[in-house]
């Protein structure tokens, strides 16, 4: 599923901060391959959190995860340099992320992963190791 586009990423940024951060060579076009190859990356990383909690895709996309995206992305096209607002962002996405994967943080119009038993979602339970037996009770 595909978070955020270069539309929202143009949007949210402008298209001279993109095309500096995604033209190694002027610094003056906005390059489409590096952008989508950020944005997929993006939404590789929101969906590593939200796998463990939602059932992948979703039905929908809500918007703060487009917001969560966008900034994920922006934070990995700064190769060195990123600048401290942007740090921040992405600092502020993964915190939010680690939270709806943990519940704390529910992602709007989703449905929980249902678990399902004797799968990886399976407790299991080791009793420690017997200190008494019937047999060592026997003579009291």
């Amino acid at each position: 599923m595909t978070y955020a586009t270069q539309a929202d990423m143009t949007e949210r940024f402008g298209a001279v901060e993109l095309a500096q951060i995604t033209d190694r060579t002027n610094g003056t076009v906005i390059d489409a391959t590096v952008l989508a190859r950020a944005l997929s990356d993006a939404d590789a990383e929101v969906d590593s959190y939200l796998a463990k909690r939602y059932s992948l895709p979703l039905a929908s996309t809500p918007v703060v995860l487009v917001r969560m995206a966008a900034d994920i992305a922006r934070y990995r096209l700064y190769d060195d340099g990123v600048p401290d607002t942007v740090r921040q962002r992405y600092e502020d996405a993964v915190s939010l992320l680690k939270r709806m994967a943990s519940g704390d943080v529910a992602v709007a119009g989703s449905s929980p992963a249902v678990a399902t038993t004797g799968g990886s979602n399976a407790v299991k339970v080791k009793a420690p190791d017997r200190v008494f037996s019937a047999d060592m009770l026997a003579g009291y």
